[in-house]
């Protein structure tokens, strides 16, 4: 069974609409974000949870920014998706789901622009929502290392429905898919959204508010050095090994924090890696009250920059 780690809740989200009390949820280790569009202009009851995703971000016209309902954990599978028997995974595998209130559909759009009804129109959304849907995906990068990447294409709908466009994953290839998709990308599901959304803006948005960068050249001036992606905590736990504890430790002793290390760092998380990262937490004054040894993001960013 799967191991949680990481904060679970998204800072800021409401749990007055939480469902997993009720329909539970196998603990997983999410490296994947499907986004979805609800196809309604108010939060879903999603038959009283039944089929709800991990979270809901619905947008506040008058104040310009997306209010966050949360339903299950961050690492709990959600019900959003069809997951057909004897098929390959899709809610239970590795992904946290996320509904934007509002439509992909241009005659859905159309039909509520006429009658008044005020909405995003998805395809089309102001750069505020964009904003909003990046600040998630930028949380999910820095503490579940989930990459700010994903599919290239992303058919307008209804061209989107039932694989028209030919973006939906093979099970094979779903299944080693890291970082953000559609809905309509999804094996195993019909559905189109969330069309033809800005989906190179969003990951632009996200990587601006880490402050990584992008891969467009610099032409007026020399590019900062970029901070590599903190790749979340899971990889710093008792009996990891890995290529990004190894990444770590060389920095630490880059920095002068190896003091522990005897022969020098290596791929294992050990005790003497957590004792380097306390020593260089103590020496920031904005680490000192948690210098338990323990790297976050702000470690990993304040370690690399």
């Amino acid at each position: 069974m799967s191991t949680k780690t990481g904060p679970q809740r998204y800072p800021g989200a409401s749990r007055a609409n939480w469902y997993q009390d009720d329909f539970g949820g196998d603990p997983m280790q999410v490296n994947v974000v499907v986004l979805h569009t609800t196809e309604g202009p108010t939060l879903p009851g999603y038959g009283g949870g039944s089929s709800a995703p991990n979270l809901t971000a619905v947008p506040d016209l008058a104040h310009k920014k997306l209010k966050w309902y949360q339903h299950f954990d961050i690492e709990t599978s959600s019900r959003a998706l069809v997951n057909l028997r004897g098929g390959v995974d899709t809610n239970t595998m590795n992904v946290c789901q996320v509904e934007l209130v509002g439509t992909c559909d241009p005659k859905t759009h159309g039909k509520w622009k006429a009658a008044g009804q005020a909405h995003v129109y998805w395809p089309d959304a102001p750069d505020w929502a964009l904003h909003g849907v990046a600040r998630f995906l930028s949380w999910m990068h820095e503490e579940h290392g989930v990459p700010l990447s994903g599919p290239k294409s992303w058919p307008t709908y209804p061209t989107s429905y039932a694989n028209g466009g030919g973006q939906r994953m093979t099970a094979a290839k779903w299944t080693g898919f890291k970082g953000v998709c559609g809905h309509m990308h999804v094996p195993e599901n019909v559905h189109g959204d969330p069309g033809a959304i800005d989906f190179a803006r969003i990951i632009k948005y996200a990587k601006a508010d880490l402050d990584l960068g992008d891969d467009t050249p610099e032409t007026t001036t020399p590019a900062k050095p970029k901070v590599p992606a903190f790749p979340g905590r899971k990889y710093f736990v008792a009996g990891a090994s890995n290529a990004y504890v190894l990444q770590l430790g060389k920095q630490l002793v880059k920095r002068g924090f190896g003091d522990h290390y005897k022969v020098g760092p290596s791929r294992a998380w050990g005790e003497a890696d957590r004792l380097n990262v306390r020593d260089f937490q103590k020496s920031r004054k904005e680490l000192r009250g948690d210098a338990d040894g323990n790297p976050g993001p702000l470690t990993w960013r304040l370690l690399f920059s």
